[in-house]
């Protein structure tokens, strides 16, 4: 029997739990280091002056980009998201959805929201949301950044690319959205290990770490080539897809199956972690 006018659907408001994560301090500081990023990068072109073209030091994956980089607004902001794709966007994201559960466990205040009552479902629902909504912004500011920042100090000019001519400012400025874009539903791997990860601990820093390691592993036994396709199964295999959108015509095979693999993956864990938490006793 239920309190008369009361309605599941009214307990624990989204815009609440958005103020509630707006008010703490990882939250103001992974968005403010995420806005920050593309100025630091700016300042460290600036002083590390011009590459020579006989730099021993000036090798690695991004080496070629590092080129493009200071050639306009749009290659810029592509290189802070490639160099942020691999680890710190990882993080940013496994700390919005592994903090988001297990915090409210680990203070002691998860059984006063359910007793409120709040539905096990609405309260795992709202903070999902939230989450995702934040490392959505975090993405977005780090895109946005460093195209106003690129723009105003290396103009506005076609994005240059590793793999095909220069692409058209219009165009490029797609392309550099939609770099965004995958990589955000990329990233839906993590955010499902994390959410899982934070039901299942009170410890915060846990779900947060647990969730990356599974990411570093995932792309480590990537790498090894005698896998064969067993590599095609793992979570980060096509964490670089996005390579291909700076091709002519863009390459969007590997686009879609990654992101048919991360959202498989992506709904795998939330439905464990909605499945565990609606069964287990919340004692804290």
């Amino acid at each position: 029997m239920t309190a008369m006018g009361y309605r599941p659907s009214a307990t624990l408001p989204l815009w609440a739990e958005v103020r509630r994560q707006a008010s703490r301090r990882r939250t103001q500081l992974a968005l403010g280091f995420m806005a920050a990023l593309p100025l630091i990068v700016l300042i460290a072109f600036e002083l590390g002056g011009n590459r020579t073209d006989d730099d021993p030091n000036d090798v690695g994956p991004f080496g070629s980009l590092n080129d493009l980089a200071t050639s306009g607004g749009l290659n810029f902001a592509l290189f802070c998201l490639a160099v942020s794709a691999g680890f710190l966007l990882v993080v940013v994201v496994a700390l919005f959805f592994g903090d988001t559960v297990a915090s409210e466990a680990g203070w002691g205040s998860l059984r006063y929201l359910l007793a409120v009552p709040v539905p096990r479902a609405r309260l795992l629902g709202v903070k999902l949301v939230v989450a995702g909504g934040y490392s959505l912004v975090a993405l977005l500011l780090l895109t946005g950044v460093g195209l106003l920042a690129g723009t105003l100090r290396y103009g506005w000019h076609p994005l240059g690319s590793m793999v095909s001519s220069q692409i058209p400012e219009a165009s490029g400025l797609v392309r550099v959205l939609a770099v965004a874009a995958y990589l955000a539903v990329s990233l839906l791997v993590v955010a499902g290990l994390a959410f899982l990860a934070s039901v299942l601990t009170d410890a915060p820093l846990g779900a947060v770490g647990g969730a990356v390691m599974v990411w570093i592993l995932s792309s480590i036994l990537d790498q090894i080539n005698s896998l064969g396709d067993v590599r095609d199964v793992l979570p980060s295999h096509y964490g670089n897809a996005w390579i291909g959108l700076l091709s002519t015509p863009a390459q969007i095979d590997d686009l879609a199956k990654g992101a048919i693999t991360s959202i498989l993956y992506a709904t795998l864990f939330w439905g464990l972690a909605f499945w565990r938490f609606t069964k287990k006793d919340i004692t804290s």
